[in-house]
């Protein structure tokens, strides 16, 4: 069974519902259409659906009134409310520009569509968006950035090979004769079990509990710290964005920054 059909009205969140489709939108309320008491908050499961699906009531049923919603990339079906069958035309809303981004919806994309929205963002790199707009991404994903001269970037055993090795997803945009990369990977889950006694264990172990993944995650944002990376290798990898010569002519002494920002 999918995990999808096991979702009812009943538990949909505005969170959750961003794993749904079309078809099982119609589906959940097709189960749950003999059940009073959804029926009765028929409008509160519509508003929960709203925040990640485009709805239009279909007024006139008629197959050239259906076609054009369907023409649309729409799917019309009935979802009846308070006891009155009501016939409507739903589209999962996408996800396309970095306004789209929230915290709901976060969790729900992979790094490569994050990077495919970032990179729709007019090309401007991770600087470009905005620190709300950051606080949502970072709630969901480990993201780093370093902008080298394009010569540089794929040398060989070298920060993108790292991180790439590691699992990260990566975006280039290009700034002349210097690359942004942009890598982006989801962040761990992890969940802790604990035997708890009675409430007040409940509530310090739920305190300690996050207090751990708190540190698990900061320790997963300085991966590249002089423990992890070799110097030689951040010493061809780092330059600083202001130097205006031809990144070919640099040696290797030149004066070294390494732009990660976490």
């Amino acid at each position: 069974m999918k995990e999808n059909s096991k979702k009812t009205l009943r538990t949909l969140t505005k969170s959750n519902i961003w794993d749904l489709q079309e078809s099982d939108i119609f589906s959940m309320w097709a189960r749950a259409e003999k059940d009073d008491a959804i029926s009765e908050r028929g409008q509160h499961y519509l508003d929960i659906i709203r925040t990640a699906f485009i709805v239009e009531e279909v007024k006139v049923n008629k197959p050239e009134v259906i076609s054009k919603y369907e023409a649309r990339n729409m799917h019309v079906g009935i979802i009846p409310i308070k006891d009155k069958e009501q016939r409507w035309a739903i589209q999962k809303r996408p996800i396309s520009r970095v306004t789209d981004l929230t915290y709901e919806n976060i969790h729900h994309i992979s790094a490569a569509k994050l990077l495919d929205v970032i990179d729709s963002n007019f090309g401007g790199g991770w600087d470009s968006l905005t620190q709300g707009i950051k606080d949502i991404i970072e709630s969901a994903f480990l993201i780093s950035t370093t902008t080298l001269p394009a010569s540089r970037l794929h040398k060989p055993g070298g920060l993108y090979d790292i991180k790439v090795a590691d699992g990260f997803e990566v975006l280039e945009i290009s700034k002349g004769v210097w690359v942004e990369a942009i890598f982006a990977k989801v962040k761990p889950v992890t969940i802790k079990k604990h035997n708890n006694d009675n409430a007040s264990d409940a509530a310090h172990s739920l305190f300690d509990d996050e207090a751990e993944i708190d540190e698990e995650e900061k320790d997963s944002y300085y991966t590249d710290t002089d423990d992890d990376i070799d110097e030689d290798a951040l010493t061809a990898e780092s330059y600083r964005t202001t130097i205006d010569e031809d990144p070919d002519s640099l040696s290797l002494d030149a004066v070294e920054d390494t732009t990660e920002d976490y």
